[in-house]
């Protein structure tokens, strides 16, 4: 296994299933954490992740206190595009946790507070955007990992 995953309340299926697909690919887990912003049945959430998802090492959580409960022994890196370190940055290694919050607002305050030296942003080089689509950071963020475990 490569690293772990964590979507906090994901909203868009086709981000979450395309996000399934890149941790099979990769050697990650997933972990959902809910509430979700669709049911895990939606055939856009299947279609994002073919016939793959069957394979896919994945966990789901009622709540972000439930899953911090259960990894609070566990390294953890979090995700916002409001961080001053860079993703590059990070001392990656084999089972990290890499958390991501939701499509529409990022992670919650109350975990960004509490871990401000363990926030980390991709960077942007264009002042006309927000923020990347959450697929497409986790796969920035999980190959730029694999890249220095692997010493590419």
């Amino acid at each position: 296994m490569a690293f772990n995953i964590v979507l906090i309340e994901p909203e868009i299926p086709t981000n979450t299933g395309n996000i399934g697909r890149l941790s099979l690919a990769s050697g990650c887990v997933l972990h959902l954490v809910k509430p979700f912003g669709f049911e895990i049945d939606d055939k856009r959430l299947k279609r994002a992740g073919l016939d793959y998802w069957k394979h896919l090492s994945v966990h789901t959580y009622k709540s972000v206190d439930e899953f911090m409960t259960k990894h609070h022994d566990k390294k953890l890196v979090y995700f916002t595009s409001h961080a001053t370190k860079k993703h590059w940055n990070i001392k990656f290694e084999e089972e990290l946790f890499l958390v991501f919050g939701k499509e529409s607002v990022g992670l919650p305050s109350s975990i960004t507070q509490e871990n401000s030296e363990l926030l980390y942003k991709i960077p942007m080089y264009s002042q006309k955007i927000r923020s990347l689509n959450l697929a497409n950071a986790v796969g920035i963020v999980v190959y730029e990992g694999l890249r220095q475990i692997n010493n590419i």
